[in-house]
């Protein structure tokens, strides 16, 4: 049997849709790693966590438009950033991001670093849940 380039297009196009048609059925099912505050590190920089903790702190940037929380899990405490989309979804869903302090919430995240500091953005408004 001959293998042609007319086969080879062929055999490519079809293992490309696999592939694609797996990638839309499995994507649903795949969930974020939940750890600990104190585990996370700079190896993790770029990587999608989720962490159970308490917002310690609320504060607004200078702007208004971004909020910053400080959280802490019992082993470590980190900041999680909210940048004006998310926080704008999050208030049309009538969520008081000011109410949080106190509150045990679970955060998803995307883990960053600035000024030499590890912090956590938030990647989408439904990505903060307070616990129960």
């Amino acid at each position: 049997m001959e293998i042609t380039d007319d086969k080879l297009l062929r055999i490519a196009l079809v293992t490309s849709l696999i592939g694609i048609i797996g990638l839309i059925i499995f994507t649903p099912t795949i969930e974020v790693k939940k750890i600990d505050i104190d585990d996370i590190n700079r190896g993790m920089i770029d990587e999608e966590v989720k962490i159970d903790c308490v917002v310690q702190e609320v504060s607004q940037s200078s702007s208004k438009s971004s909020y910053f929380l400080t959280v802490n899990d019992c082993t470590g405490q980190i900041m999680v950033i909210i940048f004006e989309n998310q926080a704008s979804e999050l208030q049309s869903k009538n969520f008081d991001i000011n109410d949080l302090k106190d509150k045990k919430v679970e955060v998803c995240g995307k883990i960053t670093e600035y000024n030499s500091q590890l912090e956590l953005i938030l990647t989408s408004g439904d990505k903060l849940k307070i616990s129960k």
